[in-house]
């Protein structure tokens, strides 16, 4: 039997793993539930999600990625060790040769350590990848050629923003606003308008169902459960997506302005390029609906959401690992 080579999307949202020959075969969240005061692990990837805000003292739900770095170690490691072993992508004959994917942002030390996570759980060979080249390719660009690709990828920590031409990054951006930042502005925006606290799954609830990236006039409608801060009482209020957009609007901006950034400082013929083929929208942050058009309106050039947006990251390690030299410059 022989190991299986394998890519991860080591999100801080949710973790992908695809296997060779297989295909995407995991999308689960990346949280461990373990116990406050031995910090065993109670539980690993959905079975934990589904304990976030919902847990007695003595049980924790914690996310051990932050912004797209490991936050912490010991719990990374339990958590990729528990999905590569669901995934049988390991075995005491072989072991598998691992392609992970990070923000552009990221220290050398920050990358060894993700390095060193895939090589505790048993790996024969660690490859790592910025997240915005795998996500181009995922997405289907041919990166190769010596044409300007630009691709924003917004995940659940960051926002990666890229120029990529002949094989790799130009030119990049990373933020840290992206999905978990949406969530947390709505968690404030319906705390600070209604005096009701809600949670972070209730608020991506609300931004995945009636989220927008532009004011327009479908106020679409949704009930939110949550606590009254002035009463103490459970209560409810009905919240319209014109609502949600007041809430994200300033950080879309910071995303709009991070692009302008990279445009800025990129070759004029590799503008050139982007102009006639324009941006590809990739991650979760990438179906908040409206967002290809306002980004279109604000950069003044072409944007389109990405077939996949969700798994582009994932596909990508796909491809990279049935063609190494994607990988091995």
């Amino acid at each position: 039997m022989f190991g299986k080579d394998i890519g991860i999307d080591l999100g801080t949202a949710n973790i992908l793993i695809y296997v060779k020959g297989e295909g995407i075969v995991l999308n689960e969240p990346s949280v461990v539930a373990v116990e406050s005061n031995s910090k065993k692990v109670l539980a690993v990837g959905e079975d934990a999600y589904k304990m976030l805000g919902r847990t007695p003292g003595k049980v924790e739900a914690i996310k051990p990625l932050q912004d797209g770095v490991i936050a912490n170690f010991e719990l990374t490691v339990a958590m990729l060790n528990h999905f590569i072993k669901k995934v049988q992508a390991k075995n005491t004959f072989s072991k598998p040769t691992i392609l992970i994917c990070c923000p552009t942002n990221i220290t050398e030390v920050e990358k060894e350590a993700i390095k060193e996570v895939a090589e505790v759980t048993g790996a024969k060979k660690v490859y790592i990848e910025e997240e915005p080249k795998v996500a181009a390719v995922g997405a289907g660009l041919d990166i190769s050629k010596p044409n300007g690709s630009m691709v924003i990828d917004i995940g659940g920590g960051t926002t990666d923003i890229a120029i990529l031409s002949l094989g790799d990054i130009v030119t990049s951006k990373s933020l840290k606003v992206a999905g978990n930042i949406f969530d947390q502005k709505i968690i404030d925006y319906i705390k600070e308008k209604y005096k009701l606290l809600i949670g972070e799954r209730t608020a991506e609830e609300i931004k995945i169902e009636i989220g927008s990236a532009i004011n327009d006039d479908k106020k679409r409608k949704k009930v939110v459960k949550g606590r009254n801060l002035e009463t103490g009482l459970p209560c409810s209020k009905t919240i319209v997506s014109s609502e949600i957009y007041e809430a994200l609007e300033s950080s879309l901006y910071e995303i709009i302005d991070g692009a302008k950034n990279v445009l800025e400082t990129t070759l004029p013929e590799l503008s050139a390029d982007i102009v006639e083929n324009g941006v590809v929208l990739t991650g979760g942050g990438a179906m908040l609906d409206g967002l290809d058009k306002l980004l279109n309106e604000e950069l003044k050039i072409p944007v389109k959401v990405a077939e996949s947006p969700l798994t582009c990251v994932v596909d990508g390690t796909g491809i990279m690992l049935s063609n190494l030299k994607l990988i091995e410059k």
